[in-house]
């Protein structure tokens, strides 16, 4: 039984989702029936279920992304040349074990395995490293789409390097998974930058960023408060929420996607402590996420 797919009412982009938390932990074959049902039309997956997306395509979703690396991500930026070496054959291995299963597009973070190393220096084993993916690349006819998590000293997660990196990559196979909810974190304009890199983005991740302007008025962006606590799935001022419940101008982006031609998905990603940590949660957090999509 086939069931519509939701969709935004600015582009009409499908509404997908990325898995996270005791969801994840659930059997495939019966979170996709959920997932279909609810009208999601894509999953994102980790990279360990790269080789095992027939659940998920027989219950009718499309496969948006899948993780490039388990908990190798930090050994394509490591000093250690062999290292680089070694991480940089397992992602082709990964990236062609992936198409063979039916996946489009990669997702990477540009974590750091050294957070204490000149940024200049991690730069520069990022470029040497993913520039050697391009063949595999161009042969699978696949895309890596870069998400902006700012931890762990990562590259590509502000417009500086995200536009030095896809300029020294010169490649329509290197794109962006845009994610509002880090620039808001930041305090990046998630407009401009949408304005600016539209045409380079190839997923969306469904994310948003509350701001408490109190918080941030006690202790500011770059300090941490002596009373009180960070936010779960957050810091000190702000919180990781479903869209909608923060600050991000979701018609705006979605517009702005649109009128660049972007014809892919926007997925969302559940990090939000009003509904993570047991599965009904999670799919309730997954499908307020979807009724407000559906109406930005």
């Amino acid at each position: 039984m086939s069931f519509p797919v939701a969709r935004t009412r600015t582009g009409g982009f499908p509404i997908g989702f990325r898995l996270t938390g005791p969801l994840a932990a659930e059997p495939a074959d019966a979170v996709a029936r959920w997932a279909a049902a609810a009208g999601f039309g894509c999953v994102d997956l980790f990279a360990n279920q790269r080789n095992d997306t027939a659940a998920w395509t027989g219950a009718g979703l499309s496969v948006g992304t899948v993780d490039l690396f388990g908990r190798e991500w930090g050994g394509m930026l490591s000093a250690d040349a062999g290292r680089r070496r070694e991480t940089v054959e397992l992602a082709k291995q990964a990236i062609a074990n992936a198409a063979a299963n039916g996946v489009k597009i990669h997702f990477v973070v540009m974590l750091a395995e050294d957070v204490a190393l000149p940024r200049r220096e991690t730069f520069g084993h990022m470029v040497e490293t993913y520039g050697q993916l391009g063949d595999v690349l161009r042969t699978t006819n696949t895309r890596i789409a870069i998400e902006g998590w700012p931890g762990c000293n990562a590259h590509c997660c502000n417009p500086e390097s995200y536009r030095a990196f896809l300029r020294e990559m010169n490649s329509p196979h290197f794109g962006i998974n845009f994610d509002p909810s880090h620039l808001l974190r930041m305090g990046i304009d998630p407009l401009r930058f949408v304005r600016e890199f539209a045409p380079q983005v190839v997923h969306v991740h469904g994310k948003d960023t509350a701001i408490d302007a109190e918080k941030l008025y006690e202790v500011g962006h770059e300090q941490a408060g002596v009373f009180g606590d960070p936010f779960p799935w957050g810091g000190w001022v702000w919180r990781y929420t479903i869209p909608g419940k923060g600050v991000a101008p979701w018609s705006e982006l979605l517009g702005v996607l649109k009128d660049a031609g972007y014809a892919g998905f926007v997925a969302i990603e559940l990090e939000d402590a009003d509904f993570n940590g047991v599965v009904a949660r999670e799919q309730a957090g997954f499908e307020a996420a979807r009724d407000f999509l559906r109406k930005a």
